[in-house]
């Protein structure tokens, strides 16, 4: 059962914690796609795409194949955060392998957002991190350091 994040707007807050871990994923990892599914015992396995010249998994499969490689018997549910409009049959193939064909996988799409500029001075507000001499504290009198 696949199901887009524009169609569920009242996930329960299980489904939206690994949606947002699978965004963490993508983002942290800076790779195409990021996934986390959530076993049986309620353990969440998180991944991004692997893309190596020997080696080539999606999110969603190595998310999978992490649980499996825990000892995961059944999943929940599975989340994939990615541009695509659908998600691959290879990757529902394994989700409904080991979870059963009826294991929900929620398809979100990445957030968009500015540039983020972390230079001195851009991000803050005005005064914000000057120095100003206090009235009255010790290292204004020429007492400081004691």
């Amino acid at each position: 059962m696949l199901t887009r994040m524009s169609e569920a707007a009242d996930l329960d807050p299980e489904d939206r914690k690994i949606v947002t871990l699978a965004r963490s994923a993508r983002a942290r990892n800076a790779v195409p796609e990021g996934a986390a599914v959530r076993d049986e015992t309620g353990r969440t396995y998180v991944a991004g795409t692997v893309a190596l010249k020997s080696l080539r998994l999606s999110a969603l499969q190595t998310a999978v194949a992490m649980a499996v490689a825990s000892g995961a018997k059944s999943l929940e549910a599975a989340a994939v955060v990615s541009e695509a409009p659908a998600v691959p049959s290879a990757d529902l193939a394994a989700v409904h392998e080991l979870g059963g064909p009826a294991t929900p996988v929620l398809l979100a799409k990445p957030r968009r957002r500015g540039p983020l500029h972390r230079h001195r001075g851009l991000n803050r507000r005005a005064g914000e991190g000057v120095r100003r001499p206090v009235r009255g504290h010790p290292a204004n009198r020429g007492e400081w350091p004691p």
